[in-house]
């Protein structure tokens, strides 16, 4: 049986407690914590928080912060987003979060192959250093929406292939990066080898240079067809809602899986 779970980006409450008690009320079972502007849960707060979210039957990921370049002309900048990938690793170790997702990399005019030399020497470093500590997590580089930033379906592909890291699949930023363009069919069959794959998914608005700004779920790119390719290709997902209000449209994705798979989540 294809299991398709939906759940909401950040907290839909005051704090990430209260946040994970409102989600089995509102029938959905998955959240990403949000780090994009800072790390803010020591280790003991992320254990309690985990063990709330166990007991809730609440599955855990974690955005790392936005402030991350594993390619950065500067060396000191590199090590500081290394930094962050590791404190946001330990933090989802004692939440209990499996899938740790950031932005990799700029090209900053470079060569598409230069930089992806550098993400995968930076990545390898960082894996050794998960692996050293024995945090329970899966690195999770995402597609990316901008035509400057690296991370492409193929280079994640590659990533995958020559790290052992996992992924994180941005519908939304797929459709911008290629212009309203995207094949849910040809993506899929691309990350087949994943039994479960961790997905974001917003509606987006884009120009000539990609993605510019989240905006509410719609035909933008729509979301019925993609739950109609997991279903026939009987690929498991889980689905964390980006759209400006997270609540209310991670609501709708849930009708809408359920519409098409003709039972409830």
């Amino acid at each position: 049986m294809t299991e398709i779970l939906v759940g909401t980006a950040g907290n839909i409450l005051g704090n990430l407690q209260d946040s994970i008690k409102e989600l089995p009320h509102q029938g959905l079972k998955v959240m990403e914590v949000e780090f994009v502007r800072n790390i803010y849960l020591s280790n003991a707060q992320a254990r309690e928080a985990g063990e709330l979210a166990k007991k809730l039957g609440i599955k855990l990921s974690i955005h790392c912060p936005y402030f991350i370049n594993l390619a950065s002309k500067e060396k000191v900048k590199i090590e500081a987003s290394k930094k962050r990938i590791f404190d946001s690793c330990e933090r989802g170790h004692h939440l209990g979060a499996k899938h740790i997702v950031f932005h990799p990399a700029f090209y900053q005019g470079r060569e598409p192959k230069i930089v992806y030399e550098m993400v995968k020497e930076a990545m390898l470093d960082v894996m050794d250093f998960v692996k050293q500590k024995k945090w329970n997590v899966l690195l999770s580089p995402e597609t990316t929406g901008k035509v400057s930033s690296f991370g492409t379906e193929d280079e994640l592909l590659q990533l995958m292939d020559d790290t052992g890291c996992s992924v994180c699949i941005d519908f939304a930023h797929i459709w911008a990066r290629n212009q309203g363009k995207i094949d849910y069919g040809a993506v899929l069959d691309k990350f087949r080898k994943l039994k479960h794959i961790h997905c974001h998914f917003s509606g987006i608005e884009f120009g000539p240079k990609g993605e510019r700004r989240h905006i509410p779920i719609g035909n933008h790119p729509p979301f019925k067809p993609l739950v109609e390719e997991l279903l026939k290709k009987k690929q498991n997902a889980t689905f964390i809602c980006e759209a400006i209000d997270p609540l209310q449209d991670a609501l709708k994705m849930k009708k809408i899986i359920e519409q098409v798979q003709g039972k409830p989540l």
